[in-house]
């Protein structure tokens, strides 16, 4: 009889530890609560909206360098053209009057035109502002004196190219360098120096020598919405 006690002690002890491990099993295998699930979207939900923010500020950031380098290239296209007509500014002697003017309507430049097979013409090359948008205007080649004052004279036809060269413009302002006189925006300024260089043609000791320059500077100054301060830019007139 106490084999068999010793066997059903036995069989209840591993029936009781059957049951508790049902019972462990039952319990690990119990599902989050409410609560727990409103905690956790709600820690997702912060997560997403911290994502998003820097998301959207990587894209605003990238989207205003994108927008200034190309500011920066149609600046530095403007820019490029200008110092070319500046450099190849003619001569008074060649045009009969100074060779840069400056007006509220924009700026003009009678400039040299050297083409490979082809004798040196003179070209008119007006920068005009209409609207927010600068434009320039460029004659065809001029071979005499006379056609050079009949472009000055008129206005812009078909005969003439034109060129868009920038948008979003709100302001542009240019002067011109005068020796004895500075940076100055009145032309009265540059025709007094021009006669006053004429004059001095009359002088024998100076009869032989070129008429010096009138204009040796030119000042550009652009503004626009997208920038704080306006942007300026000196080119050197005929070197």
């Amino acid at each position: 009889m106490k084999p068999a006690g010793r066997f059903e002690r036995g069989a209840r002890r591993d029936v009781a530890c059957g049951a508790q491990r049902r019972t462990r099993r039952r319990r690990s295998a119990r599902g989050f609560t409410l609560i727990e699930l409103l905690v956790a979207i709600a820690i997702l939900a912060v997560i997403a909206v911290l994502s998003w923010r820097g998301l959207d500020e990587i894209i605003r950031g990238r989207q205003t360098i994108t927008n200034a380098m190309e500011d920066e290239r149609v600046f530095a296209q403007l820019f490029d053209q200008m110092r070319i007509d500046a450099r190849q500014a003619a001569t008074e002697d060649e045009v009969g009057q100074p060779s840069v003017s400056v007006a509220t309507s924009g700026l003009q430049i009678v400039r040299e035109l050297d083409a490979p097979g082809v004798a040196p013409r003179l070209q008119v090359v007006r920068y005009r502002v209409f609207e927010g948008h600068v434009t320039r205007y460029a004659s065809p080649p001029l071979r005499n004196l006379g056609e050079v004052r009949s472009a000055l004279s008129g206005d812009e036809n078909s005969n003439w190219s034109a060129v868009p060269l920038m948008t979003g413009v709100g302001t542009i302002t240019a002067r011109v360098y005068v020796p004895k006189v500075g940076w100055t925006t009145q032309m009265k300024d540059v025709e007094s120096s021009m006669s006053e260089n004429l004059n001095n043609l009359k002088v024998p000791q100076l009869g032989n020598a070129p008429i010096p320059r009138v204009v040796t500077g030119l000042e550009l100054s652009i503004g626009a919405a997208t920038l704080k301060r306006p942007v300026t830019r000196v080119f050197l007139v005929g070197e």
